[in-house]
């Protein structure tokens, strides 16, 4: 089945895309909390992606329903953890980021 295999390829490479970009992101903004938003946004698309290549590509069994499952967890869970450390990071005092002249 060839098809699967293609689609399963498209997944994996369109989820190494979302990690290569929250990657970058993480490198490359100023602060904290836009640093979170990147990786936050990127690595959980990057996992579902990932993942749903990773079941299609082992078809309809046991182990692919498991991992569709987990993918699901991982799509409801990274946002609420990212959330709870941006949080975690508002208590703790951490500042947003401002330009040095003042504007937005």
């Amino acid at each position: 089945m060839i098809i699967f295999t293609v689609l399963s390829v498209i997944f994996i490479v369109g989820g190494l895309f979302f990690f290569t970009t929250a990657t970058i992101g993480l490198l490359r903004f100023p602060d904290f909390y836009t640093r979170l938003h990147a990786t936050g946004k990127g690595d959980t698309l990057a996992v579902f992606l990932s993942l749903i290549g990773i079941a299609i590509y082992e078809g309809i069994t046991l182990t692919g329903l498991k991992i569709l499952l987990i993918a699901l967890f991982m799509f409801l869970a990274q946002p609420t953890a990212t959330h709870a450390i941006s949080r975690a990071g508002i208590r703790s005092g951490y500042k947003h980021w401002t330009r040095k002249d003042g504007t937005k």
